[in-house]
């Protein structure tokens, strides 16, 4: 490796300061200089607002996206101080808006201004300020107005005349802060509306009887506006979303602690807030913490687990409910018909990181843990009937995991075995090119066409593969059987990309490659007849159900073959359509010709099969074009699927267009 030229000496070293720290490296501070930065920015204003709420000071917190990328929080709270402190000899304005690590909330577990506070690092105010093109503040307290502005991290006037304060009649207090962040730092501010709804509506949520207002600019210059309380907070959003439709009745609990991290570390007190319900059909876990949500859990969520995990096992082995050595639950059993929102508080809180996203605190993972275990422990003793009702949904989970689990491993065995001599899928005809680039197979019905087609074909770059009679309806049918077809099976192995299992309960099946599929064309070629309609229909569900990328990616192709062979003399007419066949007819004019109505492909003549629908030059193919997906979904789910009703209205109402394709003989 080349060495450097530039001289690396003692002056090389040097310190970033003031806005630099910010302006040159936002992902220290932001976890990303992208719009992921950018939106936790916005969060830290309106966290410090949060926080004034929570200690019971204002109740409606307004946020303002502007056309332009601005943004403005605006609350009601005490206002923050910005004057002149004599304990620091500095202005507050300096403190807060000007100095990482500097604020109000660092005594919050000496019973500090702030008991419970989602920013507790110093940094927002400042970070943010710093990363933005500019930044006003407007505080309403002790009877005055405060006025600052910022450009670019620094404070617009003379440190002693930037802080504006003049009088005002209003009784109001509060807090406005507007800026704009700076495409200097990061490298997009266009922060989606739909992050400004989720994280208004979340904090919400977890405080309680507080209005979160969202106000949107369109372009036109109208605003948009949205409120979000919910007054029982963590209760309200769990039957949101749950509604009626549960297994159990939500249940709120909620218990005070003090402890500590380690035995030489101070206490700090904890608050815990869950709501909890099972339900057979949806499920959800939140954890907040400080009124930040956890992403990424942490602490909260290991002991979530660990506990309703521990308790429910504990129930079904009293009930005497597990077979004979019948291995004992997962958290994914619980989980899958648990419901469950967290929100916590601590006077002392460990974040992972700045931004907040899990917390490690031990004490809490252990007294959230014990708390939760005792408690469910409880309800499963007083509600019987509920506890046997989630016991039941449990161990369904878990049987049905453990089957989806042997299926998954039954699948992957199998889609790996190979289409070579020593492990030949039965009757397939493979041809001679290893290039994917022009491989093309056919999917035909039964042997006699598999045989009239390979006697046709080019050898060189086409493959056939015979259907044995019609295949499984793919999308009625469950899993398990569908994968216990051996003509499905075969199907699978000679495409050999695998299978895209939508189930949850099918995790990780992992089998799909689109760089694995063997061939350039997957082209399905069936008899011009109800029955060979019938047959294309049901290998298209089964593409679309287990390999539909194949569809949206245009690999997939159905062979037109003609129902009518026109000879007129020394020519020879093909039709594919009765209005093809007049056509003709008017074409050779009253001349003395013979028309045979196709038989099907096992019938026709090597010549024949290879002029009209193997050649590339001649034949026609139906290319399945990805815009047919959703048309097709509707299609095979009403003639296909399990809506018997909605099926026989259709035929009761369109069955008649269809009357002359019907074969009366």
């Amino acid at each position: 490796m080349a060495k450097s030229t530039v001289n690396y000496g003692n002056d090389s070293i040097r310190q970033l300061k003031d806005e630099e720290r910010v302006r040159l490296r936002p992902a220290v501070i932001f976890g990303s200089d992208g719009l992921d930065g950018c939106a936790h920015a916005a969060f830290e204003i309106l966290s410090n607002s949060v926080d004034e709420a929570r200690q019971g000071y204002g109740n409606l917190i307004t946020l303002t996206a502007f056309a332009d990328g601005s943004i403005q929080v605006e609350d009601n709270g005490r206002g923050c101080p910005l004057d002149w402190n004599p304990t620091e000899k500095r202005f507050n304005w300096e403190l807060v808006f000007c100095e990482l690590y500097a604020g109000g909330k660092y005594d919050n577990n000496q019973g500090g201004d702030y008991d419970f506070s989602l920013g507790t690092n110093g940094l927002g105010s400042c970070a943010t300020q710093y990363a933005s093109e500019y930044m006003d503040v407007t505080v309403w307290r002790d009877g005055n107005k405060y006025q600052l502005h910022f450009k670019k991290g620094k404070v617009v006037g003379a440190k002693k005349k930037a802080l504006q304060v003049e009088p005002t009649d209003e009784t109001r207090t509060g807090t406005t802060i507007k800026w704009r962040p700076d495409l200097e730092v990061f490298t997009a501010i266009d922060i989606p509306d739909d992050w400004y709804r989720e994280t208004m509506r979340r904090q919400a949520v977890v405080n309680a009887n507080v209005t979160f207002r969202l106000r949107i600019e369109g372009q036109d210059g109208v605003f948009s506006e949205e409120e979000f309380c919910y007054p029982k907070g963590i209760e309200d959003y769990v039957m949101e979303k749950v509604g009626h439709d549960y297994l159990t009745e939500p249940f709120f609990i909620q218990a005070d602690r003090r402890g500590r991290d380690r035995d030489d570390l101070p206490d700090y007190n904890v608050k815990i807030t869950a709501c909890l319900c099972f339900s057979r059909t949806f499920q959800m876990q939140e954890y907040y913490h400080n009124s930040s949500w956890l992403e990424n859990g942490g602490s909260p969520e290991k002991a979530a687990r660990s506990a309703l995990t521990s308790a429910l096992d504990a129930y079904i082995k009293q009930q005497g409910k597990y077979n004979k050595n019948e291995s004992a639950i997962k958290w994914q059993d619980v989980q899958d018909c648990l419901v469950l929102v967290t929100n916590c508080f601590s006077t002392q809180t460990s974040y992972e990181n700045q931004t907040k996203k899990a917390i490690n605190n031990r004490f809490i993972q252990q007294t959230m843990t014990a708390f939760f275990k005792e408690r469910l422990g409880t309800y499963l003793i007083e509600n019987k009937e509920s506890a046997d009702k989630i016991m039941e949904q449990v161990l369904i989970n878990k049987r049905s995991r453990e089957n989806a689990e042997k299926t998954r491993q039954s699948i992957k065995t199998n889609l790996q075995q190979k289409t070579d001599m020593a492990n030949r899928v039965q009757k397939f005809i493979d041809c001679r090119s290893k290039d994917k680039g022009r491989r093309e197979v056919y999917i035909v019905e039964g042997d006699s066409a598999a045989g009239a087609i390979r006697t046709s074909r080019d050898a060189e770059f086409q493959g056939v593969m015979p259907v044995r009679g019609k295949i499984l309806n793919c999308l009625k049918e469950d899993y398990p059987r569908i994968f216990k077809s051996e003509i499905i099976m075969d199907l699978l192995r000679v495409l050999g990309c695998g299978v895209e299992v939508n189930d949850r309960r099918m995790k990780n099946l992992g089998t799909f490659d689109l760089d694995n599929l063997n061939w350039s064309k997957v082209i399905i070629c069936t008899d011009a007849d109800v029955d060979g309609y019938h047959i294309r229909t049901l290998i298209l569900a089964m593409l679309y159900r287990l390999v539909p990328t194949l569809i949206r990616e245009g690999f997939v192709y159905i062979a037109e073959s003609p129902l009518y062979e026109i000879n007129c003399k020394e020519k020879t007419y093909f039709a594919y359509t009765d209005l093809e066949k007049n056509n003709i007819l008017k074409e050779i004019d009253g001349q003395k010709c013979s028309i045979n109505r196709s038989k099907g492909l096992g019938e026709n003549d090597p010549d024949m099969m290879w002029l009209t629908t193997m050649n590339p030059e001649t034949r026609r193919l139906i290319k399945v074009e990805p815009e047919d997906v959703e048309r097709m979904e509707t299609m095979f789910n009403l003639l296909l699927g399990n809506d018997d009703e909605g099926r026989k209205r259709h035929i009761a109402e369109h069955g008649r267009e269809y009357l002359d394709q019907l074969d009366l003989q």
